[in-house]
């Protein structure tokens, strides 16, 4: 049965992963060696930092301060970087690495540490380099649809700018109250809306990056869609999670703010009825269709029991659920659409329940159900995260797997849910505690299994400090060798987010 949304649902899709602590009772620490042709920070180091940023507001050395800078929001990563600098200038940037790199001081950049892979955590006595202070928007082109900002603009503030002026950031995370999108860009996030837009290496059009050496490269920033003199180096730093450059500014091809936005949440018996239902919607809303996502009962779950206020919409329980939003300009026309779209499955499938929104609000209280399952988790216990990419049809078939595979762990509950629009599987391993006998079972056996099936070991969260020696399973030795080449070519001293990435 299909009804609109029930008005008792109250709560508000604002998440902001800083706002709350993880109860994990251990700390994940990764396998790695500190390299020994690193410095340590001295004294002489720290006046000439503070030198460079003139304010004493911009460099952190207490332990205390440090905290929230050495440690992630999952608590499975911490560091024990003894300094944090917050630049507020291209030129500061550029002096503090030109300077780390003649001492070879390693250096760990910082956006807004919403990272699931500690890729912004050190590992060791790195400094952190926050771009938290790179936060101006310097304008919108509304002829070319071009935004120009700096790296630590926070996505939620990026796109509220937008949505004054009739547009929006092509990219949508449940983090986007705390994430920047230079750490969007360095991570190439894809978020719930790639299915409509596409992924950052087509929406960037330029960036502007401080090399190791301090040298400022830009490239693009100009802001044109067509551009085909020479190579596209600034596709070599999206997704390249800070080892080749910092990211400092940003030309961003924003897209056209929806004028109607259409959603629904159906519960499904099983994963086929979701993969149904999104073949279904592709092909009945066509260049509308802006996100196609599903969650399986134990994710939803995480959200009703952790989520302050979440209420379940629907008078039933499922073993699946499928949200599907369409975004266009005429809202009679997609509006009908969405009618006739959701008459023919109910037609097929009269044991299928699900809510409309009707409104602003109604989306909002739909998109916490799916976009807080990942705080609904943490808050829930200790969790090892995987983000993977697989064809569709395979990608409940890895959670099965995982089941069979732990079943001698009895405090393990695995889940998944994700963008099963592109293929992008969220996989959950849900646990009393971080051990290591319980990550050995796990890893590198979900990486294998997804090599079995074709897939990536890494859709969007990047490699970070944990996914790196296991890179092998989704690229080849040649591919991975001419990684290194890059790698050594822009960064030869590897100062910058050392131990991550490249094996």
């Amino acid at each position: 049965m299909l009804r609109s949304l029930s008005s008792t649902l109250k709560y508000k899709n604002i998440i902001n992963l800083s706002s709350y602590q993880s109860i994990s009772n251990k700390i994940y620490y990764a396998n790695h060696v500190r390299n020994s042709s690193f410095s340590t920070v001295t004294e002489d180091d720290i006046e000439y930092f503070k030198k460079v940023l003139e304010k004493p507001n911009r460099i952190l050395t207490k332990k205390s301060d440090l905290e929230s800078y050495n440690q992630d929001w999952m608590n499975r990563y911490k560091g024990q970087s003894k300094v944090a600098l917050f630049p507020t200038t291209t030129e500061q940037v550029s002096k503090i690495l030109k300077y780390c790199n003649e001492r070879k001081l390693a250096i760990c950049p910082q956006g807004g540490n919403t990272g699931l892979v500690g890729g912004s955590i050190p590992i060791f006595d790195e400094v952190i380099l926050s771009t938290s202070k790179l936060n101006k928007i310097q304008g919108l082109d509304e002829y070319s649809g071009v935004v120009q900002c700096e790296s630590g603009v926070i996505l939620e503030t990026l796109n509220d700018y937008l949505s004054e002026h009739g547009f929006i950031v092509p990219l949508d995370l449940g983090a986007k109250g705390s994430c920047q999108i230079g750490g969007n860009i360095s991570t190439n996030a894809g978020g719930i809306r790639l299915v409509r837009y596409g992924s950052l290496h087509g929406s960037v059009l330029g960036l502007e990056v401080v090399l190791a050496d301090g040298t400022i490269l830009s490239d693009g920033l100009q802001g044109l869609r067509k551009d085909n003199t020479g190579y596209d180096l600034k596709q070599l730093f999206i997704g390249s999670e800070g080892t080749l450059g910092i990211v400092t500014k940003i030309s961003l091809l924003a897209a056209i703010k929806p004028k109607a936005t259409n959603l629904c949440l159906l519960g499904c018996q099983s994963f086929d009825q979701c993969l149904s239902l999104m073949r279904r919607a592709k092909d009945s809303f066509g260049e509308i269709l802006s996100a196609v996502e599903f969650m399986d009962n134990l994710s939803l779950k995480q959200v009703l029991d952790n989520v302050h206020g979440a209420t379940y919409p629907l008078e039933n329980k499922y073993p699946f659920y499928t949200v599907i939003e369409t975004s266009g300009s005429n809202e009679t026309h997609d509006g009908e659409k969405l009618s006739v779209f959701l008459e023919k499955i109910y037609e097929e499938y009269p044991d299928l329940d699900g809510v409309i929104a009707e409104n602003e609000a109604q989306q909002d209280q739909i998109w916490t159900l799916r976009e807080t399952i990942a705080e609904g988790l943490v808050k829930g216990g200790s969790c090892y995260k995987y983000d993977i990419s697989l064809n569709q049809k395979d990608m409940y078939k890895l959670v099965h797997e995982l089941e069979d595979h732990l079943t001698e762990f009895k405090d393990v509950q695995v889940m998944g849910y994700g963008h099963i629009g592109d293929g992008n599987l969220h996989l959950n391993i849900k646990c009393d505690s971080f051990r290591d006998e319980l990550q050995q079972a796990i890893e590198p056996y979900v990486f294998q299994r997804t090599k079995h099936y074709n897939g990536s070991i890494s859709a969007e969260h990047g490699l970070g400090q944990s996914k790196g020696k296991y890179l092998h399973y989704s690229k080849s030795d040649g591919s991975i060798n001419l990684m290194k080449n890059i790698k050594k070519l822009f960064d030869p001293n590897n100062i910058l987010n050392p131990y991550k990435v490249l094996p």
